[in-house]
């Protein structure tokens, strides 16, 4: 089989997936209500500034003030400042201050979250297919993920063989690896053109105000995911067809061929991708060698635990070891994109002895994280088997936009047995017979703790004999398995 991109439209959501071989890889969701902002550019005014959190609260136009650290402020305003001539060094002198009314040009990094208004930088960059441009950088580089040194030379080469303009930076992305001069070139007059339409608004526009808006999802995975490698990019909206159509012709015009109007019932259906896609929150994850992991994700944290379950083949306990953790490194590595999850993230590996073993686990794990649009620092591996590593979220999850916390166990995924309860209601029947004189009380249970208080009907009669009370066992089934009810 081959990699294949779905896009669903429905008028309260689209959604993208990644097919590759028969397996979902990436999986998005945009709600018009919950469309993104990182991305975007605004012009923006200080509304306050904070020397003591070494930041600014920025207007931009939204209900919530943006955040940006000063620091970043500086350091724009001295890259605006005139180089000297030759090579002598810049005089001393005082810095600009930063102050409340201030106009500046900033880009949103990452959503609002709870009360928190969203994360602004002045290191505007604008993503294309193959290079991102910098305006506030004069830098011309390679990405750190492209390690190959032979192809970091043949990219910078492609570069300066491109005389691009002195006033801007860019930086090659990974997804430039083995691309041609042509492509490169293509995607940076793009961005020059983009920039340049950019600036003329930067100029009529009072702040606060929008300047650029980041590219919806249907385009932001074109620009991402669409690589030659795709065999084709399938979309179920005749609207959403013409609109890629138009969008390839002036951007990927070299891949338009590869995109088809679905023309059935059910895109994610018939591809398989649908059931895919209800297991991505399973806490489980199995192993096609019955080996299994848990992923329990909290609000700052992530773990990950490893376990060989029902892994049988013939090999010594270090060996099994090895294997399970090698095929649940590339699981990993899936699953985190597949959840988007990010913060602390603790993977448990099965223990191995063999320092080797623990190296070459590490390695899957990294070769898997390679392609991760999301930003990821790895600490290492322990002599336990545990890997600490960070992941940047900077979009609302799909776990979030896609479900809410219970209603019945209020998010604990837990609730109290009926014994436990059926034990609970004695102990409270008791408090309420000791503070109210009564001749008839009625309890009303949950019907599952009803069957457990009449397993101890002793017990019942011994407490009507005490208090010289009757009391009515009442069966809700429309009662919480933990609600008790005296009257």
């Amino acid at each position: 089989m081959s990699k294949e991109i779905l896009i669903n439209v429905e008028p309260q959501e689209k959604r993208a997936a990644i097919i590759n071989e028969g397996r979902l890889e990436e999986f998005y969701i945009e709600r018009p209500q919950d469309k993104t902002i990182v991305g975007n550019i605004y012009k923006g005014r200080i509304e306050a500034v904070l020397p003591s959190l070494g930041a600014a609260f920025v207007n931009i136009g939204l209900p919530k003030n943006g955040f940006l650290y000063l620091s970043e402020i500086q350091e724009t305003l001295d890259a605006l400042e005139p180089v000297e001539q030759g090579h002598q060094p810049k005089k001393e002198h005082p810095k600009t201050e930063i102050k409340k009314g201030q106009e500046v040009l900033v880009q949103v990094v990452k959503e609002s979250f709870g009360t928190k208004g969203p994360r602004l930088s002045c290191h505007i960059g604008l993503a294309g297919r193959c290079l991102v441009l910098m305006p506030a950088d004069k830098q011309v580089g390679v990405s750190r993920r492209i390690e190959d040194d032979e192809e970091r030379r043949r990219l910078k080469k492609i570069l300066n063989e491109l005389k691009l303009p002195k006033d801007l930076g860019f930086i090659v992305r990974t997804a430039a690896w083995n691309k041609s001069k042509q492509e490169i070139s293509r995607d940076a007059n793009f961005l020059i053109k983009l920039w340049r339409r950019i600036e003329k608004g930067i100029q009529a526009k009072p702040a606060p105000n929008l300047i650029y808006e980041e590219y919806d999802l249907t385009l932001r995975v074109i620009r991402d995911s669409f690589t030659e490698d795709v065999h084709k990019l399938i979309v179920d909206s005749k609207e959403e067809f013409y609109r890629i159509k138009y969008f390839m012709r002036t951007f990927l015009s070299y891949l338009a061929n590869k995109v088809e109007f679905y023309q059935g019932d059910d895109l994610f259906g018939e591809k398989d991708a649908e059931k895919q896609i209800n297991k991505i929150f399973d806490s489980k994850v199995y192993l096609k060698s019955k080996a299994y992991l848990v992923i329990e994700p909290t609000e700052g944290l992530v773990v990950i635990d490893v376990n060989s379950g029902g892994f049988r083949k013939k090999f010594n306990q270090e060996d099994t070891a090895f294997k399970v953790n090698c095929e649940a490194a590339i699981e990993v590595a899936r699953q985190l994109r597949l959840r988007d999850l990010g913060g602390i993230i603790v993977i448990d590996f099965i223990d191995m002895e063999k320092e080797g073993h623990r190296r070459e686990v590490l390695n899957v794990l990294k070769n898997q994280l390679h392609n991760d649009k999301a930003k990821y620092d790895i600490l290492g591996i322990s002599k336990f088997g545990v890997v600490e590593m960070t992941r940047e979220r900077v979009h609302q999850t799909v776990q979030t936009l896609s479900y809410q916390s219970c209603p019945y166990c209020k998010g604990s995924g837990k609730t109290k047995s009926a014994i436990t309860m059926s034990i609970y209601a004695f102990k409270e029947l008791k408090k309420f017979l000791k503070a109210n004189q009564a001749r008839e009380v009625n309890l009303v249970l949950n019907p599952s703790v009803i069957d457990e208080v009449l397993k101890e009907k002793n017990n019942l009669k011994s407490v009507e004999a005490k208090f010289k009370v009757k009391i009515n066992l009442i069966s809700n089934p429309a009662s919480h398995i933990e609600e008790i009810k005296i009257y």
